[in-house]
């Protein structure tokens, strides 16, 4: 129809023009779809996305306390795998680390604590240290310690820095001295190892060995035991505890091994005098198979009242005298 080429919008057939208002628009000016809708859990502010959200915030919350904490009753971290820092909370435990010695990279204190005497001592003796005081809120020192009960004190200690087993054997020949080697085989209380570790400092030895698994760590247990003896003696790692030892042998040391069915007496035990290896089990199960077989002699500790065993702190620091006191007579 005639009338109809004056409408709005209308383009006259000869136009050269592109699109215009109204139409839609044409090829790659065409209105695009915004596609099919997406799911809940992907729109802004649904509650699914919320949902997803904190699912994943729990999940990497999970992750980073399993990789920083190696977590014990009490406050009291337990053994844990290369690498892995450990956390002490508790004001008690907190105090007693510091007082111990334990080495720390930091003391995260609760904002808005309530002030003790506890907490002015860790305060205080953090200060004197030079620990970093890092002030947090309640939800992080909760997730820090997996909820546990950590009293606004969390003191993150770092991994221990084991030595290799014949790291022991250079420092005795550079002091020129006849090595003298603690090993512990199966021992899995911490403060046993930090009580062994203080007697062998004490008693002039050159280190302490302890196998890489099914054994207690150097932990802040063992730290806070050893009271501050661990920062002077070094502790060696070993893969296998029984080629350790074999190692040893072929390095010239005796390897004598305390049992209590052993064949000889630990009085006047000459080679004690020499380099030695001494090697103590745990008080249940006593020395494993193979490292029995492992040693040159078995010795014994006489007792004559009615206890059939000692822990391996007790027998490792009577042993240790009995060297001590040998060396120096030789000597």
């Amino acid at each position: 129809m005639a009338g109809n080429s004056a409408r709005r919008n209308r383009r006259n057939p000869g136009s050269k023009k592109g699109a215009t208002v109204g139409t839609g628009g044409h090829s790659r000016k065409a209105i695009q779809g915004k596609g099919p809708t997406p799911p809940a859990s992907a729109r802004k502010g649904h509650i699914k996305q919320r949902q997803a959200n904190a699912a994943v915030k729990r999940e990497m919350d999970a992750k980073s306390r399993a990789g920083m904490r190696r977590s014990g009753a009490g406050g009291r971290g337990g053994r844990g795998g290369a690498g892995a820092a450990e956390l002490v909370f508790g004001r008690n435990s907190v105090v007693e680390a510091i007082r111990g010695g334990v080495p720390a990279t930091a003391l995260y204190v609760l904002q808005f604590i309530d002030t003790d005497d506890r907490v002015r001592e860790a305060l205080q003796a953090a200060n004197e240290r030079g620990i970093p005081l890092m002030e947090a809120p309640r939800v992080q020192l909760d997730n820090m310690t997996g909820q546990m009960n950590h009293q606004g004190l969390v003191l993150q200690v770092p991994p221990y820095e084991y030595a290799h087993p014949d790291d022991l054997l250079v420092d005795a020949a550079d002091n020129g001295e006849d090595a003298l080697v603690i090993a512990l085989d199966g021992v899995t209380d911490s403060r046993n190892l930090g009580a062994v570790v203080r007697s062998a400092a004490a008693f002039g030895a050159h280190g302490v060995v302890i196998p890489e698994r099914r054994a207690a760590g150097m932990t802040a247990g063992a730290w806070k035991t050893s009271s501050g003896a661990a920062a002077r003696l070094p502790v060696a790692r070993a893969t296998n505890l029984t080629r350790a030892l074999e190692a040893f042998k072929k390095a010239g040391l005796t390897v004598v091994g305390l049992a209590a069915d052993g064949e000889a007496e630990i009085g006047d035990l000459e080679a004690l005098a020499g380099p030695v290896v001494v090697v103590a089990g745990s008080e249940g199960k006593g020395l494993s198979r193979l490292v029995a077989e492992t040693c040159d002699i078995r010795v014994r500790i006489p007792m004559p009242g009615a206890t059939e065993s000692l822990n391996a702190g007790v027998a490792a620091g009577i042993v240790l005298y009995e060297a001590a006191r040998l060396r120096a007579k030789i000597g």
